[in-house]
């Protein structure tokens, strides 16, 4: 009897995750997000090419407190970019999470 609702379990569990990946796959982008977008990119766009022109500097010739600020500098932009990424969620880590808060409650 424990194979048997084992086995049950499992093909509900199959068929739940697949039209939801075909699903995925198929749907269109929302505008919400394609509006926010360029924005986002244009600043992440500028910081890039600071980034670019700090590292053709030669450096050479700049005073050791030139150099730590802009290492500073760097930093700063590097932590702004990996902010601006945000949070993704795959849909096995929802399927995941979803069903460690059934079991948990």
């Amino acid at each position: 009897m424990k194979k048997f609702t084992l086995s049950i379990m499992a093909a509900f569990l199959m068929l739940a995750v697949i039209p939801a990946q075909l699903t995925a796959a198929t749907a269109t982008t929302p505008t919400t997000t394609a509006a926010a977008k360029p924005a986002e990119s244009e600043i992440a766009g500028a910081l890039l090419i600071r980034l670019h022109e700090i590292n053709d500097m030669d450096k050479a010739n700049l005073s050791s407190m030139e150099k730590k600020e802009l290492r500073k500098e760097v930093r700063a932009i590097k932590t702004e970019l990996k902010a601006a990424n945000g949070v993704y969620l795959s849909v096995g880590a929802i399927i995941i999470i979803v069903l460690l808060l059934i079991l948990l409650l």
